[in-house]
């Protein structure tokens, strides 16, 4: 999936019961599988935990049943005991109080809404629920389910939410945890402040998946380091004709406010059993992309699909025709106009970012070099969306996953320290021509700062890209020198030290 271009990994938490099973105990070790062949493969490839949140989800099914199928008018009773395993007459949901939450005639949706049910009679004291199925359906294990327009009463965090963050976010180093079922910007700093001094480095991704979240748009949006549309729970609340209305609404908003934005669920859902996608699903991702969405997810096509690593190869180059097919200098200009009316103006802290691209476009650089400490230059440069590559020297191997996995159009490399701005910038063009992506006498845009540290960027400079032919039997001031890099010419581009990877810029 690395190779077919990947560039985060999600571990959903929502397959999971709240009082744990037999792959819980397994995610340390799988997110370590995801880091070693990340290094095998020297990328960065970032991981996003994606925790439970206040959502029911079915249960798990009689042991040989991965999936029951259900006919029109037939009946299916929902039982509040999560351990039992379910059949076509009978599933288990992981809200022991539904039966009192609901009455007969409202509507229970699961599963993006692929299964609609009646609510015919409720039994509190045995905790079950008698529908009649309104659809014919197949659905597979730990769905979600959703009342459209009931309260179910659910806290927004739960104790083992609590639990997942500390022990598998912080201690686990996670890039970025998802805030599930947000729905105003006090659940985003509820999240935030189960995260402590060790885990201030995560970024926290607000899922929108109800109506009040969508309502409580703009204030959830500027509390977020970034924003994921579930358009499949979304779905499930909103009229599905309304859906797209909301998404290009959202990815609009994360644009002006240069927060990044995912566009998820249902992209390639055919290809869970099929090998090759609809048109329309094609277009559908072509389109968000178009629209202006930073990332794509992929679900169930790799959680569980018949095609995994060719769904990831499909989607990156729908994307890559996308953005080939943009005018990338007409949305540049577009994304300043749009702040500037928004805002009255561009931020302070974005001028030195629109001034780069700009910059960057008037000389016709080959690239943006950026020194940053915490990604946040990098962001506001990829806000103004420039046509050519965003490269990240930073200090914090987290950030250069961060850069790497969400910022559009971003490449992050790790130096030891960003001390010496001069002779980083004068390896990293030395390193970018032996890559091959750009030659001698091309130009190349630099921000950094005139002081060190975070919040310290103050400067935006233009830079011909020449080789360095300096041998030397001492190690150089330069925080990015690589040990036995002198030499010949051959040598040194065989020890490239950011080993760019053209490939995908």
């Amino acid at each position: 999936m690395i190779d077919g271009g990947m560039n985060i990994a999600r571990f959903n938490l929502s397959n999971v019961s709240s009082t744990g099973d037999c792959f819980s105990s397994q995610y340390p070790q799988w997110i370590k599988n995801v880091r070693q062949a990340a290094l095998n493969k020297q990328q960065h490839i970032a991981i996003i935990l994606d925790i439970r949140g206040s959502e029911v989800r079915t249960g798990r099914f009689e042991e040989g049943k991965n999936e029951i199928s259900v006919t029109t008018g037939s009946k299916l009773t929902i039982t509040g005991d999560f351990d039992f395993l379910g059949n076509e007459e009978k599933i288990s949901c992981s809200y022991t109080d539904l039966a009192s939450k609901v009455k007969p005639g409202q509507e229970i949706v699961i599963a993006h809404g692929k299964l609609y049910l009646k609510v015919l009679s409720c039994n509190e004291s045995a905790g079950e629920v008698e529908c009649e199925v309104l659809n014919n359906a197949t659905i597979g294990q730990s769905k979600n389910l959703r009342v459209p327009g009931v309260d179910l009463g659910l806290p927004f965090l739960s104790e083992s939410d609590v639990e997942d963050i500390k022990s598998l976010g912080v201690e686990q180093g996670v890039d970025f945890i998802t805030a599930p079922y947000v729905r105003s910007s006090s659940d985003v700093h509820l999240i935030k402040e189960q995260l402590g001094e060790k885990g201030q480095g995560i970024k926290i991704i607000s899922k929108i998946q109800t109506l009040q979240g969508v309502k409580n748009f703009l204030p959830v949006l500027r509390a977020s380091d970034g924003i994921l549309i579930q358009r499949g729970v979304l779905g499930m609340e909103l009229p599905p004709e309304k859906v797209f209305l909301a998404q290009k609404y959202m990815i609009r908003e994360a644009n002006i406010h240069g927060k990044p934005v995912i566009t998820a669920s249902e992209m390639l859902e055919s290809m869970i059993n099929n090998p090759r996608p609809t048109r329309a699903e094609c277009s559908d991702v072509a389109n968000a992309v178009i629209d202006g969405t930073d990332c794509v997810m992929l679900s169930s096509e790799t959680a569980y699909g018949q095609n995994v690593v060719a769904s990831v190869e499909i989607l990156a180059r729908t994307v890559v025709e996308a953005e080939t097919s943009s005018n990338m200098d007409e949305l540049y200009i577009a994304v300043r106009n749009s702040t500037r009316k928004r805002f009255g103006s561009v931020p302070a802290s974005e001028s030195i970012a629109s001034s780069a691209v700009k910059t960057a476009y008037d000389v016709n650089a080959k690239m943006i070099l950026v020194m940053s400490e915490t990604g946040t230059t990098a962001r506001q440069i990829a806000k103004f969306r420039p046509s050519f590559p965003v490269v990240v020297l930073t200090p914090s191997l987290m950030v250069c996953r961060q850069t790497s996995g969400l910022y559009r159009g971003v490449y992050a490399y790790q130096v030891t320290s960003l001390d010496a701005t001069d002779r980083l910038t004068e390896d990293a063009a030395n390193d970018i021509i032996m890559a091959n992506a750009a030659k001698e006498g091309d130009l190349m845009v630099v921000v950094c700062g005139k002081t060190f540290g975070m919040g310290a960027t103050s400067q935006v400079r233009v830079e011909t890209m020449k080789l360095n032919y300096w041998t030397t039997d001492s190690e150089t001031h330069s925080s990015a020198h690589l040990a036995g890099r002198a030499g010949d010419f051959e040598e040194k581009k065989n020890a490239a030290f950011f080993t760019f990877n053209t490939a995908h810029m």
